[in-house]
Formats: structure tokens, sequence, C-alpha cells
């Protein structure tokens, strides 16, 4: 029987936007009774359950609130109802600059992300050459990473990564830049993973073929909702139909 690696139960989340600018305009809106922040809402009621092993893709329009909701896998937000039961560490490359310090080397921000993600030195120091050698950036590994290009940092955090412990892996469309033949070697690893079946993969992409090849199933997310939970190509049909 599968074990199970996360579960989102009744998960709504909302953020509140502030629309007066200063003091001066928040004060009147305070006395007044006015609400002073609008609201918005991501998704609600989301139910659906991951099991440890599988790949799973998350597809849905611009600002359908994918990247959210890896977020609250990751823990960097909390929902505003619900519950999300996450089991193990996770290991997120969700937004290629986060965690990054831009005045520091490539080399200093390997130890700074992982630190981030809870590696100890001793730990980096083991899997430093293998994150070097993956990301092919040994030549600008003492370089500030305000110089890299945005390919260049998702080679870095995605090699960094993919050499954590974590049982976990969240994706957000790392994949969407780069050149072909690095995304080709991160697609063959990600596939080396789906069949050690010992790392539970979330996928966030627009790239139907990519999410075809790679996960077992996807999550379509819609107005607001869960729409549909089945294979790649059926979601993919009923997304590009909406």
């Amino acid at each position: 029987m599968s074990k199970q690696a996360l579960k989102f139960s009744n998960v709504s989340k909302e953020f509140a936007f502030q629309e007066d600018r200063t003091i001066k305009d928040i004060i009147p809106s305070l006395f007044s009774g006015k609400g002073w922040a609008r609201k918005h809402l991501v998704f609600s009621n989301m139910n659906f359950e991951i099991n440890q092993g599988e790949t799973v893709g998350i597809v849905g329009k611009n600002g359908a609130g994918k990247s959210t909701l890896l977020k609250l896998i990751a823990g960097v937000t909390k929902p505003s109802t619900g519950e999300v039961a996450v089991t193990g560490r996770v290991a997120p490359v969700i937004e290629l600059t986060a965690g990054f310090h831009h005045e520091l080397t490539g080399l200093e921000n390997i130890y700074l992300n992982a630190a981030i993600l809870g590696l100890h030195k001793a730990e980096v120091e083991e899997r430093l050459d293998a994150i070097i050698e993956f990301s092919e950036l040994s030549e600008f590994i003492n370089v500030p990473v305000k110089k890299y290009s945005t390919g260049m940092f998702m080679r870095l955090g995605f090699s960094i990564a993919i050499q954590m412990d974590a049982p976990i892996i969240l994706l957000d469309e790392v994949l969407a830049v780069g050149d072909a033949d690095f995304q080709e070697k991160c697609l063959v690893y990600l596939e080396g993973i789906k069949k050690a079946k010992d790392k539970t993969i979330i996928f966030v992409s627009h790239d139907e073929e990519s999410v075809s090849r790679f996960c077992d199933r996807a999550l379509l997310i819609h107005d607001k909702k869960l729409l549909t939970d089945d294979t790649p190509r059926k979601i993919f049909k009923q997304y590009n139909a909406l």
C-alpha cells in the first residue's frame, strides 16, 4: 500500500492587498469602518492526495494559483482555511532567484541555499562536486551570481535541489528556461528518480510534452478550484479547450 506524501484537506488561500497607500489615507478608512485592504481568493476548498513516489503535474492558466499551491506545500505560506499535511523534507525550486544573494558567488550561494534547505556544511561539502558538475557552471562558480543569466540561475538552483535528501521535490516552470540540452538532461535525471520511486515530484509546467512524458497524473486548477485530476493527456485536452 502506497504511503501518503501530502494531502490538502478543504484548503482555501486568500491574500489581502492594501488599497490605501499612506497613513493619511488609512486613518479615515478606519474611523469610517471602511476596509483598508482588498481580499483576493486564489482558490477554495482544495482537496487532493499525492502518494510517495508519484510524479504529479500542476496545470492551469497564469494566475490560477499553481505557484501558491507549491508555496503551501513548501511551508512558505499557510492556508487561510483547511489543512496541508506534508510528510518529510521538501526541496523547492519555485522561484529561480529566491534564496540567492546576488553579491555572492555561485559557490557561496550553494552553501547559502543548502543551509536554507536544512543541510549542514559537512553535508554540502559531500555533495559539492556533484552539484557543480551537474550545473555545468564550474567555469563561473566563483563569479557573483548577479552576472548570471536566467538559464544559469536555473542550472544552479536545480542542481542544488536534486542533491538534497528531501523526499519531496517541487519544480515550478524551471525547465522553461535554459538551453534545450540542459532541459533534456534535467528530464532524464528526473525520469531516473521517477523509476526509483523513492521521491515525490510536483511539477508545474505549461509544456504538454514534458508533463505527459514525465508525470503519472496531473491536476488542473481553474476558476479558483481543482477542476480535474486525471492523466496528463486528458488534462491538457481539457486545459486547451479552456
